[in-house]
């Protein structure tokens, strides 16, 4: 585990922050969220899980799927897939101790009520402690910045997914692979300064999936609906031009922007 990763998903804890209510902690889908009028935590926490929601449609989820989402982090993601689509199972998996002891806590009544359908499980996203063609659908939301080996994360999504199993991907990635990228944006924001995000293009990780064998890839900017909702809600912390802010500069030079990948494993489930 990378020294940044380690601190802020452990003893930094942002699941705690207020700008991550409700203990999620991704930036928001806000199409939905009118931001034209004074933001509440209720419309910070539906940013969240609507982001999620963005995410498992685009999964194309069967009903009583098994899915798997990686980097789960306190796993209320994961309680909105159980809850809201009908998955017979949900295993949230994350590389930090710290954060899947907390998911377990968090949830400790539902995995008390309902322990054969929901588990918390520590592994890393290039190094899965899961079985081969297990699940129906692997999620991860706003947790690719972080991965050090996006070919090894392709390859372990392929292996643990079913024949005809699909991967849904957010994360934000540079807009190309312009020479100076990781310079940039190591300027503009400290997590890329200090090693937390770590700065590629998203055709590299399309071009992981196809390699890794998978069809259907498909590439998909939803920047509009999260960078200005995502520094509407830091307005009320930071000033413009503070590195948070920076998010939606770097958005707006065409420097970064947030995607949803899509890719299937081909073939059926009677393949197996």
């Amino acid at each position: 585990m990378r020294p940044a990763v380690r601190e802020t998903y452990g003893p930094a804890d942002l699941s705690g922050h207020q700008i991550f209510a409700g203990g999620f902690i991704n930036f928001g889908y806000w199409q939905a969220v009118d931001l034209g009028l004074p933001l509440t935590e209720v419309e910070r926490i539906r940013s969240q899980e609507d982001l999620y929601r963005h995410v498992l449609n685009a999964a194309g989820l069967p009903r009583g799927a098994d899915v798997l989402e990686v980097g789960c982090g306190l796993g209320m993601g994961c309680v909105v897939a159980l809850r809201e689509y009908g998955c017979t199972t949900v295993t949230g998996m994350d590389i930090h101790p710290e954060q899947v002891r907390r998911a377990r806590g968090a949830h400790a009544d539902l995995l008390r009520e309902e322990p054969a359908r929901l588990r918390f499980v520590q592994g890393a996203a290039e190094s899965m402690p899961l079985e081969d063609g297990g699940f129906d659908a692997v999620i991860s939301v706003e947790a690719a910045q972080h991965f050090p080996d996006l070919g090894a994360f392709a390859t372990e999504t392929w292996r643990v997914l079913r024949p005809g199993g699909r991967a849904a991907v957010t994360s934000f990635f540079t807009v190309d692979d312009a020479p100076g990228r990781p310079e940039e944006l190591a300027q503009l924001l400290d997590t890329y300064a200090g090693g937390l995000d770590i700065a590629r293009p998203v055709r590299a990780f399309a071009d992981a999936l196809t390699e890794a064998g998978f069809a259907h890839v498909r590439v998909e900017s939803i920047g509009p609906h999260v960078w200005p909702g995502w520094d509407r809600w830091l307005s009320r912390w930071w000033a413009p031009g503070t590195w948070p802010r920076n998010f939606l500069r770097a958005y707006e030079q065409r420097i970064l922007d947030y995607y949803v990948v899509t890719a299937a494993r081909p073939g059926t489930p009677a393949d197996t």
